[in-house]
């Protein structure tokens, strides 16, 4: 499967956030502001951080910092995230991180330590933002996993986008990871966002899953699949019962394409971003479905990047009808990353699809 190449006349590509390795969550307020949760270090992970939200006005061209959703504790980070809004308006963010980590080595005064131990994952803190992201609570109300083999002396970890169900609950993705073994479940709430529960398998074998609910009680997600590396890609699940059990049904991207996010646009249309590590083709791709999943038009790029750490896109759709994707990228090897955003008409690509296994 081998990406068309951006057309820089129907792509604009700009660089958003400078000395962020980011992993962005794109947002949009019912006034057509854009808020972005990133992580706000420019490495990988490794040193203690915290989750931004920065917010533009001007349809992605300017960002500006609007709050801290959490702050870290020493030693720690606050990176993994999923974030959607609530009913009653407010913005809610499920935020987890790593234990052993170290301070950024960058700034003043900064300790010289490396990691103090093995790394754990931290328990999930539930950030509700009443104000647009300029201020932010944090509650602990967020269940621990069943007592399984993966989920025991474990924590969960949230990613992607909060969906409202049909019923009215909101619905988010979170994972278990232990060495290679990792499994993703759906939670839900059923007070607006500050409690949550009803862990629902989604993947047995997937991490970082984007899911989408497109009415009637059917949900599509994207899930990053793990069998035997490097075959590490992404795989459609669908729920025709609101979430409370998936079926997969195939690929979606060949292997080392990954990390996706999934975007219904006004027209009925599905979009389908992702990260494409593939040598010589570094970069954010995009697939069409024109029936809801079962067919998909072919692999697009949007986005070109010098480095394979690159992706985790996010996507809005503007009311003009242009769709703004936010990514990550590594630029160098001494600690530059930057988010940029990619502006594109999603009318001027071709959206045949293709069933399931066809490349």
């Amino acid at each position: 499967m081998i990406s068309l190449p951006a057309d820089p006349a129907r792509i604009q590509t700009r660089v958003a956030i400078q000395g962020v390795c980011a992993w962005p969550n794109l947002q949009q307020l019912p006034d057509g502001t854009l808020l972005v949760i990133i992580y706000n270090q420019p490495v990988h992970g490794r040193w203690e951080g915290e989750l931004d939200c920065w917010a533009s006005t001007d349809q992605g061209r300017v960002w500006r910092f609007r709050g801290r959703v959490i702050q870290h504790q020493p030693g720690t980070n606050r990176m993994n995230c999923a974030v959607g809004p609530a009913a009653n308006g407010d913005l809610v963010v499920l935020c987890s991180g790593y234990t052993n980590r170290i301070p950024n080595p960058l700034q003043p005064f900064a300790k010289a330590a490396g990691p103090r131990g093995k790394r754990e994952f931290l328990p999930t803190r539930v950030c509700r933002s009443p104000d647009g992201g300029q201020t932010w609570q944090v509650t602990e109300q967020f269940p621990a996993p069943p007592a399984t083999e993966l989920g025991r002396e474990n924590h969960f970890v949230p990613f992607g986008n909060i969906g409202t169900a049909e019923d009215g609950s909101l619905c988010a993705s979170v994972y278990l990871k232990r060495g290679l073994q990792r499994a993703c479940y759906l939670v839900r709430s059923r007070d607006d966002g500050r409690t949550w529960g009803e862990a629902t398998v989604l993947n047995p074998l997937g991490n970082e899953t984007a899911i989408l609910h497109v009415g009637g009680g059917t949900w599509l997600a994207a899930s990053r699949q793990f069998q035997k590396r490097p075959d590490v890609h992404l795989e459609l699940f669908r729920s025709g019962n609101d979430g409370r059990t998936w079926q997969r049904e195939g690929p979606l991207t060949m292997p080392l394409q990954v990390t996706g996010h999934l975007l219904q646009l006004r027209d009925g249309r599905i979009l389908l971003s992702y990260g494409n590590r593939n040598w010589n083709n570094f970069g954010v791709d995009i697939r069409f479905s024109d029936d809801l999943g079962v067919t998909w038009g072919p692999p697009i790029g949007i986005a070109d990047t010098a480095y394979s750490d690159c992706g985790y896109p996010s996507s809005v759709q503007l009311a003009d009808g242009r769709v703004v994707t936010a990514y990550y990228t590594k630029i160098s090897e001494d600690y530059h990353y930057e988010m940029r955003v990619a502006t594109w008409n999603p009318d001027a690509f071709e959206t045949r699809g293709r069933p399931h296994g066809q490349k």
